[in-house]
């Protein structure tokens, strides 16, 4: 046969050969990076996806939480990390539209160093007390606080819940002093313990822990009242207006992150979401499951960038 031919054959091949031009993603382990500690609600919520994401992605999906800096630090070392797909951000409302928000200089663009994956749910938001503290309606908390100004103070750890509670401070006209945690568990646990006032946090937390009776719901931020917590009243039924706030948390990739990964994460995160087990158990922490495309999910965000940035500079908030 003459070597032409042999070549040709060869080359035809290796070619067609697996692996020869790569092998198809995911082929080691894939890194959600989050940006606050375990036992918060965003930990909660990724490592109920995690078991079934890692079995229909075929390997292992380790979370490595990565707490602090209202999750600046997560952000920068995804967006600085290879676009391979192998490294991702649990990306919520806070570090990817509140912090643009509050911060003058960030390491990041939310919008320029990330490839928006899939949006993986919304809730609102709840406003807590201790059971202890001599309070059952929103009004009554302040008239507490204007009447205690220096007692008064909030756990909250992240932008989201930071603004979110400035926002609540110029609608009611009370002074708190912001004290920081690293999770929402620990300012849930602050609240129990009568170590700070109240916190305003996310329902993976707070649902378990109203039902347990550690701390007292008094209004939630959603428009309309859940369907998870019939009995709590919205900010504008607890008399105060304009309090709305549906925060949300979802994946981003590196930018430059080939589409066909981020496609093919995207659709694995979506089959997930689809799972009757899962839907229940998102629902059981007043979650609505979304796993809408990457185009949808960077429209919500730059409409959630503007809208925050909007409160942030009518309300004069700002972090640094």
């Amino acid at each position: 046969m003459p070597r032409l031919l042999i070549a040709g054959f060869l080359v035809i091949f290796l070619a067609a050969a697996p692996g020869a031009h790569g092998q198809e993603y995911p082929n080691k382990p894939i890194r959600i990076v989050v940006g606050y500690a375990a036992g918060g609600g965003n930990d909660i919520i990724v490592r109920v996806l995690v078991p079934r994401m890692s079995e229909f992605l075929g390997q292992p999906v380790i979370v490595d939480n990565r707490p602090g800096a209202q999750s600046i630090l997560a952000a920068d070392l995804v967006a600085r990390a290879a676009p391979d797909g192998y490294t991702l951000l649990m990306g919520p409302s806070g570090p990817m539209t509140m912090n643009p928000a509050i911060y003058s200089k960030l390491p990041y663009s939310p919008l320029r160093d990330f490839a928006p994956i899939t949006l993986i749910g919304s809730f609102p938001l709840i406003l807590v007390v201790s059971p202890s503290l001599p309070v059952r309606t929103v009004k009554e908390l302040a008239a507490y606080a204007r009447s205690q100004p220096d007692k008064s103070n909030y756990g909250a750890s992240a932008a989201a819940f930071q603004l979110t509670t400035e926002l609540f401070k110029q609608k009611t006209g009370t002074q708190f002093t912001h004290i920081p945690y690293k999770s929402v568990s620990e300012s849930v646990n602050a609240v129990s313990a009568g170590q700070v006032t109240m916190t305003i946090g996310d329902p993976a937390v707070i649902v378990t822990q109203l039902k347990s009776g550690r701390v007292r719901g008094l209004a939630v931020t959603s428009p309309a009242r859940h369907p998870v917590l019939p009995d709590l009243p919205t900010m504008a039924e607890a008399g105060i207006a304009g309090m709305e706030a549906i925060i949300w948390t979802g994946f981003h990739a590196p930018a430059r992150t080939p589409t066909a990964a981020i496609r093919k994460f995207r659709d694995e995160v979506v089959r997930v979401l689809g799972l009757p087990e899962i839907r229940e158990r998102m629902a059981a922490m007043a979650i609505d499951p979304s796993g809408n495309t990457p185009e949808e999910y960077r429209r919500i965000i730059a409409a959630d960038i503007a809208k925050w940035t909007a409160v942030a500079k009518a309300a004069n908030i700002r972090a640094d």
